[in-house]
């Protein structure tokens, strides 16, 4: 069976070094959310990415949903970040590394 994730790169806007405490609350808070509802594999930040905030590797049941997810960001729903999606299909011992 094919096994997907979704890898959101979210990417900073103008107005991103205006981000207020609120605002990153309001975007831990939709983490926490994900990770509850069993859509958060990984997050993380980016260290001498300039332009770029961090990603989120999402589990959802179809791109669609997952863009969903990521249009639903508090940064993004603000102005303060845009982001990439792109699928990536799993590759590990269960799948042969996709051989």
């Amino acid at each position: 069976m094919e096994k997907w994730l979704y890898v959101m790169i979210i990417e900073k806007t103008k107005s991103y070094n205006r981000l207020t405490k609120a605002a990153v609350e309001r975007h831990v808070a939709n983490l926490k959310s994900l990770d509850e509802n069993g859509h958060l594999e990984l997050s993380g930040v980016f260290k001498g990415y300039p332009g770029v905030a961090g990603m989120y590797i999402l589990k959802a049941e179809s791109y669609e949903e997952a863009e969903e997810l990521c249009k639903s960001e508090p940064l993004v729903v603000e102005g303060y970040a845009t982001y990439k999606l792109k699928a990536l299909q799993v590759a590990n011992k269960d799948n042969n590394y996709l051989l």
